[in-house]
């Protein structure tokens, strides 16, 4: 299907109806059926159809991907072990240790933020793994569940776009390899090229700065503020804007009575799901590589992050498992009704992410991405590249909810484009390399920034859902953070 006008509607049919009704789901199916139905031919046939293929073709083949299917299985499995070392008293056990140090909001929430720096390696890991972590923490201490989500969010793909050895790292060198392979007078090997742009990566770099100054002051401002000071009237957990689907889902896990409160029985499932998931990273990343001693970015940048994750995800269960019964904290009755209780959590928020995912094919099938660079995409004089590259980005990873759909989009057009109009402006010499290095970061930093603005999106949604947080609130919440530290990136 040739790209045009109609190929924007549904990602913003789904984006502005969520925003109005507050209700994530009905307005995603919304987009996926009118994006079938732009397929299928506008016509009352057409309409039909289109409803009908949303289901038996669209989310079907969301569902039926492999890659999907394992983020599916991980953030169930995570779901699970929340589950039960929550209800072993291991949760319990962590926070009062957290709490010890982490005696006020600002602490839990620098607390937070830097363990969203330590788990570098993966965002979806990042995301699920502190979000469900530290929530116990910040409840605890009257943090707002938007602000939690907003912490998470924040230091999950931005951190994991520029780390030097993540499951990004093999997605983005790729498509620099790619476009440098039909650039011969550009000399450059891919990595090399990838490590120069993260000097100009300004939006990811801002953004994790930016949370860090905003956990150390405990200043707030716009409907965050407003969060903060009804967790602080009500509580965290106050339900007062979540769901009420979610809600009922996420009522906390209480430990068994009478049984000891221990730290290890929840800090050694994460500590093996951690290095379960590395340890996987790794060994994939050697199965597939000739080389007899790669390098680390190597072995990552060929990882199979996917299969990685539910590796490390059942590995993690399985310990927990294994504690709870050992210590003869619970039966394995108690363990199996705790760990289906934590996988229940996890359920709402799949459905938004398969949803999702519904969308992002049908943006495909419509070449919205194609549509907004033919729109967009005009040539400017080479210095203001880098801003329109930006631009462009953000705007494609918001509508499409997908930063690797737009960087995979973008960086094959945006770095012949720009080495061309270098050339033409003479601005080719190794002093000019800056420009390069400017564009093509601006692509990885535009996509990041779109997609974290993106009410549907997965990362989005998957903040939004381990950090008990209703989605469209944590969307409200963090916009305002995210346009500021946009606005200074562009400028920068």
């Amino acid at each position: 299907m040739e790209p045009s006008w109609i190929s924007i509607m549904p990602p913003l049919v789904a984006i502005v109806l969520a925003l109005l009704l507050r209700q994530v789901i009905p307005a995603l199916f919304a987009g996926i059926w009118l994006g079938a139905w732009a397929i299928n031919g506008f016509s009352l046939a057409g309409l039909w159809n289109g409803l009908l293929e949303s289901f038996q073709k669209h989310i079907l083949n969301a569902l039926a991907d492999a890659d999907h299917a394992a983020v599916i299985l991980f953030s169930l499995m995570i779901g699970g072990t929340v589950g039960i070392i929550s209800r072993n008293g291991g949760m319990q056990g962590i926070v009062n240790r957290i709490v010890s140090w982490a005696d006020n909001a600002r602490r839990a929430c620098l607390a937070t933020a830097t363990m969203g720096l330590a788990v570098f390696f993966d965002d979806y890991a990042n995301t699920l793994v502190v979000g469900n972590t530290m929530r116990p923490v910040t409840d605890s201490m009257r943090v707002s569940r938007a602000k939690l989500a907003y912490i998470v969010d924040s230091t999950a793909a931005p951190v994991a776009c520029v780390a030097l050895a993540t499951t990004w790292i093999g997605y983005e060198v790729g498509l620099i390899g790619e476009s440098l392979s039909y650039l011969p007078d550009l000399e450059s090997e891919a990595y090399l090229l990838f490590l120069s742009t993260i000097p100009y990566s300004f939006y990811p770099l801002l953004a994790v700065s930016f949370v860090f100054m905003v956990a150390a002051t405990g200043r707030d401002f716009g409907p965050m503020a407003g969060a903060e000071r009804s967790a602080l009237a009500n509580g965290a957990d106050d339900g007062g804007h979540l769901d009420s689907s979610l809600a009922a889902d996420c009522e906390p896990i209480e430990s068994v009575e009478g049984k000891p409160q221990r730290a290890i029985n929840a800090a050694l499932p994460i500590a093996v799901l951690i290095f379960g998931v590395m340890g996987g990273l790794y060994a994939t990343g050697i199965a597939s590589l000739e080389s007899d001693s790669p390098a680390i970015k190597d072995i990552i940048g060929a990882a199979d992050s996917y299969k990685s994750l539910m590796w490390g995800s059942l590995l993690g269960m399985i310990t927990a498992v294994a504690l709870t019964l050992g210590q003869r904290i619970m039966s394995l009755e108690e363990v199996v009704n705790a760990w289906y209780q934590g996988m229940r959590a996890m359920i709402y928020a799949m459905i938004i992410l398969v949803l999702a995912w519904s969308l992002s094919g049908i943006t495909a099938e419509l070449r919205t991405a194609d549509f907004l660079v033919s729109v967009l995409g005009d040539t400017l004089p080479v210095q203001f590249v880098p801003v329109l590259v930006f631009l462009i980005a953000a705007f494609t990873a918001f509508a499409t909810g997908s930063s690797w759909g737009a960087m995979g989009i973008l960086v094959p057009l945006v770095i012949p484009l720009t080495w061309a109009v270098m050339k033409a402006s003479g601005h080719a010499a190794p002093e000019d390399m800056h420009i390069l290095y400017s564009a093509i970061a601006s692509v990885l930093a535009g996509s990041v920034w779109g997609d974290h603005c993106s009410p549907i999106s997965d990362t989005t949604i998957l903040s939004s859902m381990a950090s008990g947080c209703d989605h469209i609130e944590h969307v409200r919440t963090q916009l305002p953070y995210a346009l500021v530290v946009g606005g200074v990136a562009m400028l920068l």
